[in-house]
Order: structure tokens, then C-alpha cells, then sequence
């Protein structure tokens, strides 16, 4: 028996050990070595040698730098933004596709479409689209007697705007469809004992419907905000930061940090900022979600 027992522990460990081996590797000492590197100046193309311990010189200096502050204020603008905005009108797509008789699930595949495809091939032709001359939106402003449309992606006001509206756009059939899925499962004699009462469709919206889909919501606010934090293939496919400071975002910002002037350690400590921030307002919206979260 205890021979039998000991062979399947050994397989159990040579199961379970690429997988363990890959968390040390992949994740668990990049984490360390970055939380060592935030409290270091190391220059990466000089060796690893060249580490040199400097305490919180690194949070001092990137907090008076203005790419890191201006960074992080896109950021929380862009998280806020697209989070409210995203959510909102995929709750309300949701809703209206759910009571559609016709065409219901191709329209669920198109709005789905965009999340699954490439955000390079989105971003460019997100670019043809804001084209300031060419572009179709242009186009149609000047046709509807717009004299001076946008210049989008190249004025400082409307880069940002456009940003946020094609990460909403891309991400709004992932939000429908797992608003979709909350739905089905709200109690439809809920419904049925509304009418009854004399409760229009508003009353039963505002009522009935987020209540019950507010595990949802919760589920689609606290990934949301991780994900537009973490944004960084769409604004450096369509801006790359620019013009100026207006679309840098943290991302971005570690990234130029640590690959373009190879300062790890500043790179580190903004990237341990952006986790600190993120472990905040997730623990936030864990505690709250107790007052505003109804669950069966």
C-alpha cells in the first residue's frame, strides 16, 4: 500500500513540477527581482553586475518626472472612463439583444468580432478610419457642415477621446456577452409580478434588471479596471504616447522606462506603483460590492 502511495506521489511531482517550475521561473522571480530592482539603479545594458542599491531615490525621482505623473493621471482618466462607459452600454445592448425576435445571434457574432481579432488590425484601421483629410468620420462631419473636424489622433484635445472609444468599442461584445449569460439567469416571474403591479419597462430596468445582474456588473467593473490599467498594445499601435504626454498611460511608461532608456529601476518602481494602485481599488470594490452586489 505504501509503495503503491509513493508512486503516485512521485507522479503526482512529476505532473505538477513543469507547471511549478514555470510559476518560479515566469512569475515569481521576475516578481522578486522587480521588487529588488525598485529600490536599485541598474542600467540593463551594463550587466547585472552594475546593480547599485538606492532606496526610495527611484519613487522620488519618477514622481517629479512629468511623463510619470501625467501617465498616471491618462490612466485613471482612460480606467474611469472606459469602465463606466463600456459597461454601461453593454448592459443595455445586452438587454435590448436579449428581447430581439430577429438576426439575434448575428448581431451577438459581429459586436463579438472585434474583441477576438487582432488589436494591431484593429488599430490600423481605426487610424484609416480618424484620418484627418481622407478618413470616414471626417468626411461625414464635413458633409453635415463641420468647417474644422478633429485632427483625432494628432491634437492633443481629441487624441485620448479617440482612444477610449475604440478600446469601448473593441471590448463592448466580450461585456454584452457575459451580460447575456447574467441575464438568463434573472427569474422571469419577476418580471411577470412587476407587470402585474403596473411597472413599465424603465421601472423594471431600473429595478429588476441591475439588481440581479449586479454580480455581473461587479465581475466586468474589477476586470475592467485591471485591463484598462495594464493598456498598452492599442496606444502604442495608434499614438504611441503622443502627441505630447496626452496618451502616455503607466504601461507605456514602464515600458519606455525599461527598453528604450534601459532604467529598470524606475521601470520597477512605476510598475510596482501601477500594482499598488490596482491592489487598492480592487480591495475598494471587494468591500463595497457588500452594500451594492445582490445575490441570491
Amino acid at each position: 500500500m505504501k509503495k503503491k502511495m509513493s508512486k503516485e506521489a512521485l507522479a503526482a511531482i512529476l505532473f505538477l513540477a513543469p507547471s511549478f517550475l514555470g510559476f518560479l521561473v515566469f512569475f515569481l522571480f521576475p516578481v522578486l527581482f522587480s521588487l529588488i530592482l525598485s529600490f536599485a539603479k541598474w542600467d540593463m545594458a551594463s550587466g547585472i553586475s552594475s546593480i547599485k542599491f538606492v532606496g526610495l531615490k527611484n519613487f522620488k525621482i519618477i514622481f517629479k518626472d512629468l511623463w510619470f505623473t501625467d501617465s498616471m493621471k491618462n490612466s485613471i482618466v482612460f480606467t474611469v472612463t472606459t469602465v463606466v462607459i463600456g459597461v454601461s452600454i453593454a448592459l443595455i445592448l445586452a438587454v435590448i439583444l436579449t428581447r430581439a425576435a430577429y438576426f439575434k445571434n448575428t448581431l451577438k457574432a459581429m459586436m463579438f468580432l472585434p474583441y477576438i481579432s487582432s488589436t494591431v488590425a484593429i488599430a490600423i484601421v481605426w487610424m484609416i478610419v480618424l484620418q484627418p483629410k481622407y478618413g470616414p468620420v471626417n468626411q461625414f462631419l464635413l458633409s453635415i457642415g463641420v468647417n474644422k473636424p478633429p485632427n483625432w489622433l494628432a491634437d492633443m484635445k481629441w487624441a485620448m477621446p479617440a482612444l477610449i472609444a475604440m478600446y469601448i468599442w473593441q471590448n463592448l461584445g466580450y461585456n454584452m456577452v457575459v451580460y447575456i449569460a447574467g441575464l438568463s439567469s434573472v427569474p422571469t416571474d419577476l418580471y411577470e409580478a412587476a407587470e402585474i403591479d403596473g411597472a413599465g419597462a424603465f421601472s423594471k430596468f431600473r429595478f429588476i434588471t441591475i439588481p440581479m445582474v449586479s454580480p455581473t456588473t461587479f465581475f466586468l467593473v474589477i476586470m475592467g479596471i485591471i485591463n484598462s490599467f495594464k493598456v498598452f498594445d492599442q496606444v502604442n499601435v495608434l499614438t504611441q504616447g503622443g502627441p505630447g504626454t496626452s496618451t502616455t498611460v503607466l504601461a507605456l511608461y514602464i515600458y519606455r522606462e525599461a527598453f528604450k532608456f534601459y532604467d529598470m529601476g524606475s521601470a520597477s518602481s512605476a510598475a510596482w506603483i501601477m500594482f499598488v494602485i490596482i491592489f487598492i481599488v480592487t480591495i475598494i470594490q471587494w468591500i463595497g460590492q457588500r452594500k451594492w452586489v445582490t445575490y441570491e
